[in-house]
C-alpha cells in the first residue's frame, strides 16, 4: 500500500513517560516507511527522541489554543507538504488543525481520552472536537468512544473507534525508585495514588480510607502530585491518624519506578477516566491495583485477577480492599504475578500500532 505523509500535533506533555506511549506510536509509524512530521513545542518531553528517530519535527509558533498565526502554519505545511493525515491530541492542537485542514485534501483525526465533555450545547466544542472539519476520533477506551459516538455528526459515526493506548515491557525496565528517598522504605506497605485536588480525582476518598487503616503501622500512603498540599487535603490529612506517614513528593517525573517499588496503586477517581495512563504503567512493572470501577479502567482491571475495582465513592470498599491485601500476601503475589498479562494482550504497544496504521488507512479512503 502507498505510504502515508501524516502530520502529527501530538500532546506535549511535561514528563517523557507521560508521552511515551503516543509517541512509540508516531517513530514506529515512521519506521514502517511513512513520512511522519511532529507539529509541537520545543519543551515537548520527547522531542529529542523524535530527532534521534529523524522524524521531522516543526517548532509550533505558540501554544495558543486558536491562533491564526499556527492555523494558517498547519494549513500551509499540509498545502506544501500533500499531507494525507493530520493528527492531533490534545485540544489546543485538534482546534488548530481542524481549521489548519480547512481547504485541503487532508484526512484530520482528532483523539480523545475522556469519557466526559463535548456537550453539544457548549459553542466552544464546535471549534474543537465537534469541529465539522473532523474526519474520524480515536477514543482511548469504548467508554470514551461510545460518549463521542453520542455527540459527533452522523456522517462520522462510523469513524470513532477505540485504539488503547498501549505499553511496552521492555519501557519498564529501570530500577524501582529508592522508596527512603520519598520517606519509606522497602519494609513497609507502601501504596501509591497519583492526586490531584480536582474533585473528579477522588483524593478525598483515599484520605478518607487512611482513617480506616490508620492502625497498620507500617502502612505508607505515597500520594504523588501538584498542589496536594493545601486544604481541604491538610485537615483531612491531620485528621487521619497516620500524617506522618501519608507522603508528599509532589509532581514527579518517575511515575512508573515508584509504582514498581510500592505493593498497590489506588485509583479513586469518580469519573471521567478513559485509559489511566498511571495504571497501565503500574500493571506494566508489576503492581495491582485498586481502582474505583469507572469507565476505562474496568476495560484494563479483570477484579480479583490483577487486581480489585469498588464502587466509585466507596471509602469503606477501599479501606477493605487494601487491608484484605495487606493481611494476605500470598493473594497479594498472585495478582501481581498476573499484571503483566493485560499488557502483553489487549494492551500492547505493537497492537496500537497496528490498529493505528489500519484506521489511518481506512479514513484515507474514504471519499469526502
Amino acid at each position: 500500500m502507498k505510504k502515508m505523509k501524516i502530520l502529527v500535533i501530538p500532546n506535549r506533555g511535561r514528563s517523557y513517560n507521560a508521552v511515551r506511549p503516543e509517541a512509540e506510536c508516531y517513530i514506529a509509524l515512521a519506521q514502517a516507511g511513512h513520512q511522519v512530521t511532529i507539529m509541537t513545542v520545543v519543551t515537548n518531553a520527547y522531542i529529542d527522541e523524535y530527532k534521534k528517530a529523524n522524524l521531522t519535527v516543526i517548532t509550533l509558533k505558540n501554544k495558543k489554543k486558536y491562533s491564526w498565526a499556527v492555523i494558517k502554519q498547519i494549513h500551509q505545511y499540509i498545502k506544501t507538504h500533500q499531507i494525507d493525515i493530520v493528527y492531533a491530541t490534545e485540544s489546543n492542537g485538534i482546534s488548530n488543525a481542524a481549521f489548519g485542514c480547512i481547504g485541503t485534501q487532508a484526512k484530520m483525526i482528532a483523539y480523545r481520552g475522556t469519557s466526559g465533555g463535548m456537550y453539544k450545547t457548549d459553542p466552544s466544542n464546535y471549534l474543537s472536537m465537534l469541529h465539522p472539519r473532523i474526519n474520524g476520533v480515536i477514543g482511548v477506551s469504548t467508554a470514551v468512544s461510545v460518549n463521542v459516538k453520542a455527540k459527533v455528526r452522523n456522517s462520522i459515526k462510523v469513524n470513532v473507534e477505540t485504539i488503547y493506548k498501549g505499553h511496552d515491557l521492555n519501557w519498564y525496565q529501570e530500577e524501582a525508585t529508592d522508596l527512603k528517598s520519598l520517606g519509606s522504605n522497602e519494609n513497609n506497605f507502601n501504596i501509591m495514588c497519583v492526586g490531584s485536588p480536582r474533585h473528579h480525582k477522588g483524593t478525598y476518598i483515599l484520605l478518607d480510607a487512611a482513617k480506616e487503616l490508620n492502625d497498620i503501622a507500617d502502612l505508607h500512603i505515597i500520594l504523588v502530585g501538584d498542589n496536594l498540599q493545601k486544604q481541604p487535603f491538610i485537615d483531612q490529612i491531620n485528621k487521619s491518624g497516620m500524617s506522618e506517614r501519608i507522603l508528599l513528593p509532589g509532581f514527579r517525573s518517575d511515575v512508573p519506578a515508584i509504582a514498581k517499588a510500592c505493593d498497590l496503586l489506588i485509583l479513586p477517581s469518580l469519573s471521567k477516566e478513559g485509559l489511566t495512563r498511571t495504571v497501565l504503567e503500574s500493571l506494566s512493572n508489576g503492581t495491582p491495583v485498586v481502582s474505583s470501577e469507572n469507565d476505562g479502567v474496568v476495560e484494563t482491571i479483570e477484579n480479583g485477577v490483577n487486581g480489585y475495582l469498588v464502587p466509585i465513592g466507596d471509602i469503606k470498599a477501599f479501606a477493605e480492599k487494601i487491608r484484605m491485601l495487606y493481611n494476605d500476601r500470598d493473594l497479594l503475589r498472585k495478582i501481581s504475578s498476573k499484571t503483566q498479562d493485560v499488557i502483553l494482550d489487549k494492551m500492547s504497544h505493537n497492537k496500537t500500532v497496528t490498529s493505528m496504521e489500519a484506521y489511518f488507512y481506512k479514513i484515507l479512503a474514504q471519499v469526502n
